[in-house]
């Protein structure tokens, strides 16, 4: 903005020292030199990087807008107990993850200090298992825990317990009353390959992936980033 004023400005001192034929010959001039544009412009974006931001951040949510209309119903029903937080919440907060990475494992305090400071959130859990098969085995045992209705007990148990592993999944299971045998049915399948298929059409880089309102978040984006679009999604909803 400030860029732009200065050119205005000094478009100005020459129609006044010089005569408006002057100042057209001068532009005149100026929009033939190869490049005159093109480093203006570029000078503004370097000086305002801030709008390439804003400008990716809407081609995405154009991009995001039918995915995330097609799945909406989808995305914020819950697998079994695969959910925490208000059962009639106004804003929903999904998160697709995998039990062996270390950035979901990071987000835990965030989604546990945006349920507790806010009664009308409901954040719902959707396994991504992306790193190997210890991942899809946890992902599969989560949601068995999920359908018994023991989601939330198995979730932080096999987080305190450490990364996926035969030891580590056992442990898990056993603490919540659960077979250690992983689970195979038409059901786990259908999830799984369902999360996997709308994870894609959004994009998904990697875990986590965080999904509110209308907006997609590839990475441990932190508490501040979180909170301003569940606050922005609610001012939408009335």
């Amino acid at each position: 903005m400030s860029e732009g004023k200065g050119v205005s400005g000094w478009g100005a001192a020459l129609v006044g020292a010089a005569g408006g034929a002057v100042a057209t010959v001068l532009l005149g001039i100026g929009a033939v030199q190869s490049g005159w544009a093109d480093r203006l412009v570029r000078q503004a974006l370097i000086d305002n990087p801030q709008v390439l931001i804003e400008t990716a951040d809407a081609l995405k949510a154009q991009e995001h807008e039918p995915v995330l209309a097609a799945n909406r119903q989808f995305l914020e029903t819950p697998f079994g107990s695969s959910w925490e937080g208000a059962s009639d919440g106004d804003v929903t907060l999904v998160e697709f993850y995998d039990y062996a990475c270390g950035y979901c494992k990071a987000s835990l305090p965030v989604i546990d200090r945006l349920v507790k400071e806010d009664p009308k959130l409901r954040v719902v859990y959707r396994e991504f298992p992306i790193l190997g098969p210890d991942s899809e085995a946890a992902a599969r045992l989560s949601l068995a825990a999920s359908k018994a209705g023991r989601h939330k007990a198995f979730h932080d148990t096999l987080y305190a317990a450490g990364r996926p592993s035969q030891t580590t999944l056992t442990q898990a299971a056993q603490a919540v009353g659960l077979p250690a045998a992983i689970p195979t049915s038409a059901e786990i399948d259908a999830e799984l390959r369902r999360n996997f298929q709308v994870a894609q059409q959004l994009g998904a880089s990697g875990t986590p992936m965080f999904i509110v309102g209308d907006k997609v978040f590839n990475g441990a984006v932190g508490y501040d980033l979180l909170k301003t679009a569940i606050e922005e999604a609610r001012a939408k909803r009335g």
